[in-house]
């Protein structure tokens, strides 16, 4: 196959892009705010909590996901394998997010089995949608080149669902809520679900399955497992994403935290003013209100006010660094680029636990020059998946894409899942006291721990495994020239 032929359209790819654009209003705001959310909107206690998001997370990651990928791998219908799941589940998936994020008038114990029953349908819901999301991107294309490029669209649509969630979202919630964060919660998860539930079925129609078994290839879930545990880079990926998502869902969850109860109020609020900040909300609010709109309701307290703002520097940057990991990768390999952008990306990281309370100038620093170098690796891990099936059908002559995949989506959910519960279980450990004016001495410095030196360690971790992780580029360039001659000579790809 030519690579004429392997090129994507600008709207296949946008259209794709759109898929984790919705799955992403729900995903971040799960890693964001769900222990916040399930702590001091709903009441549950943390420890509770930290039981619920591990113990489903758990469930999602070793039950709903292998069961997804065992059936979406033996899919067969004219849309293919793999777009029908998402199709399926698109209605669904925006109507659970919305009941997730619901606050009903229950008691505590009906509050527990309200959540714990919500999640648990929103995780399985999620598994069904995005596995065979991710699935997708493998079958879109043969070329690894068109793979990074559909990569970098893609999670621009992320982090503009990022930039939404953490930056937007508290400022939302106190907007459509009139300043009620229950009702406000429950209103802007509302608007998520219907824009997601669009998002998705654009994704289905938009795009279409290239690459499909050929038409001999017949494997049992045995054989399927057999060559994952052989598939020495699918085992490094699976644990990678595993560190990479503990990192993300901890430090996403406790950064609310360290500008809460860390960071001082008054020098947070100088440095709002002095950048200009305020004026520029005071602005816009003259110009709006000028012309007969509702002012925007941007938090007046500093805290929360630099929170986003700071959210927002860093999903910016890391656009821009999204920006550079096309070109990189193909000039020097995912593996090489996605180790070296980690590395440089946790020093930054590291620097959180050291910085004084007043020193807000360099925490904002540190967080744009984190966000522009992990911004280079986001497209990489997903792309690298792809490349992992590739491999696995170059070695074994059978190719099962959504089981390579499950690889993502399980360690997407067990990271997400164990670093969420450490945020809340080290909140617990470290006495927060949930609503609490000020905390005690142990529990600020736990938050500091928990957004630096504890976030950083997965990272250093996902370092150190690239060293086993064998698809460099000369065997990018090797793998993808013989399948497409072997694709060639079965006509297996359409």
């Amino acid at each position: 196959m030519s690579s004429n032929q392997e090129k994507l359209s600008v709207t296949e790819k946008v259209g794709y892009s759109l898929g984790d654009l919705a799955a992403n209003l729900i995903f971040q705001t799960l890693v964001t705010f769900l222990a916040f959310f399930y702590t001091d909107v709903f009441g549950i206690p943390a420890g509770t909590a930290a039981t619920i998001i591990f113990v489903v997370g758990l469930v999602g990651a070793f039950g709903f996901t292998p069961l997804v990928a065992v059936l979406a791998d033996r899919t067969r219908s004219r849309w293919g394998k793999f777009r029908p799941w998402i199709l399926w589940t698109a209605v669904p998936f925006g109507v659970l997010s919305l009941l997730a994020f619901s606050t009903p008038d229950l008691g505590p114990q009906g509050k527990v089995f309200y959540a714990a029953a919500t999640y648990t349908l929103l995780v399985l819901v999620y598994a069904a949608n995005n596995l065979p999301y991710a699935a997708l991107s493998g079958v879109l294309t043969g070329s690894m080149a068109e793979r990074n490029s559909v990569s970098a669209y893609r999670f621009v649509a992320v982090m503009i669902a990022q930039l939404v969630v953490q930056s937007l979202l508290l400022p939302l919630v106190l907007i459509l809520g009139g300043g009620d964060k229950v009702q406000g919660f429950h209103n802007a998860m509302m608007l998520f679900a219907v824009v997601g539930t669009v998002f998705l079925l654009i994704t289905f129609f938009t795009t279409r399955e290239r690459i499909v078994p050929a038409p001999e290839q017949k494997s049992s879930v045995v054989q399927d497992l057999s060559d994952l545990v052989r598939n020495r880079p699918w085992v490094v990926m699976l644990l990678l994403t595993i560190l990479v998502f503990t990192t993300l869902a901890l430090k996403g969850g406790m950064y609310v935290y360290y500008f809460q109860y860390y960071l001082d109020e008054a020098a947070l609020a100088a440095f709002l003013q002095g950048i200009g900040f305020n004026a520029f909300i005071a602005g816009l609010n003259n110009v709006l209100t000028g012309i007969g709109l509702t002012s925007f309701q941007w938090p007046d307290d500093a805290p929360t006010s630099a929170f986003s703002l700071f959210n927002a520097g860093g999903i910016i940057f890391m656009i821009i660094g999204i920006g550079f990991s096309k070109k990189l990768a193909d000039r020097f390999g995912k593996r090489d680029v996605f180790g070296a952008a980690l590395f440089l990306s946790t020093l930054f990281m590291l620097g959180f636990y050291i910085y004084p309370p007043d020193a807000i100038g360099v925490v904002f620093g540190s967080q744009i020059l984190h966000g522009f170098f992990y911004g280079i690796t986001i497209p990489l891990l997903w792309a690298m998946i792809a490349d992992v099936a590739d491999y696995s059908e170059w070695k074994n002559s059978r190719r099962a894409t959504a089981i390579i995949f499950s690889a993502m989506l399980c360690g997407l959910k067990l990271g997400l899942s164990i670093g969420g519960a450490l945020v809340a279980g080290i909140l617990a450990h470290y006495a927060y006291v949930a609503g609490a004016e000020t905390q005690s001495p142990q529990a600020v410095d736990g938050i500091r721990l928990a957004v630096s030196v504890y976030a950083s360690l997965p990272f250093l971790a996902c370092v150190a495994l690239l060293f086993f992780y064998e698809i460099n580029k000369p065997m990018e360039s090797r793998i993808e020239r013989e399948l497409a001659q072997r694709r060639a000579a079965s006509g297996a790809s359409a």
